[in-house]
């Protein structure tokens, strides 16, 4: 997983209410195989016409935002469905942080397993900083925990510590448990030794010849 630290660029500002991971990418689309396709087709429905061609009216078709690593999103962004794709898609797309005044639950616990910063800022917050989003560029910073708008105005945000240096390092629950690897394999040769019949029985259930 890619580390996040700071991110810069324009902030695309889509405050549609409720847009569910359904929109963020059809389901069809996750049989592609391939996750880093996914960025063609997130926000489909919104990003092109019936005919295939881009609507001009959907603001990552627009000059200026076109490629933007920033999404100012609407209330209860990602609902729906448990689609950890949806993530993908929005991280194929460029996107690396989404800022909201709420998120799906679950929506929001797989960005961070994806290298994705959710912000989670008080409705009118968010409102301000969409404002703001015509006039230039914004830098995330999650060491500080601030967002800095174009006008030199600095946001404050907070994220749960374990999930910040999660994201600091790059590391999903796998890798968060994997940097215990050494404790894990010595308690577990410690248990072999108090109680071989488990891990026997274990083998045996396994199909391991031990």
């Amino acid at each position: 997983m890619q580390p996040f630290n700071t991110v810069s660029g324009r902030a695309a500002p889509l405050l549609q209410a409720n847009l569910d991971t359904d929109v963020i990418i059809r389901i069809e689309r996750l049989t592609a195989g391939d996750p880093g396709s996914l960025g063609l087709y997130a926000f489909e429905a919104l990003r092109y016409r019936p005919d295939g061609t881009e609507n001009p009216d959907f603001v990552l078709n627009r000059a200026g935002y076109r490629g933007a690593p920033i999404l100012i999103a609407g209330p209860n962004f990602g609902c729906g469905s448990s689609r950890e794709g949806a993530v993908t898609a929005l991280l194929a797309l460029g996107i690396r942080c989404v800022v909201a005044d709420s998120f799906g639950d679950i929506f929001y616990g797989n960005c961070f397993q994806n290298g994705v910063l959710p912000v989670r800022l008080a409705a009118p917050e968010v409102t301000a900083l969409a404002a703001e989003a015509p006039d230039g560029a914004f830098t995330i910073d999650l060491r500080a925990g601030s967002i800095t708008a174009p006008s030199g105005r600095r946001v404050a945000f907070e994220i749960d510590a374990l999930r910040r240096s999660a994201l600091l390092e790059g590391l999903d629950d796998i890798g968060l448990t994997l940097k215990h690897s050494a404790a894990i394999t010595a308690w577990q040769q410690a248990d072999r030794t108090t109680r071989p019949w488990v891990w026997q029985v274990a083998a045996v259930a396994w199909g391991e010849n031990r």
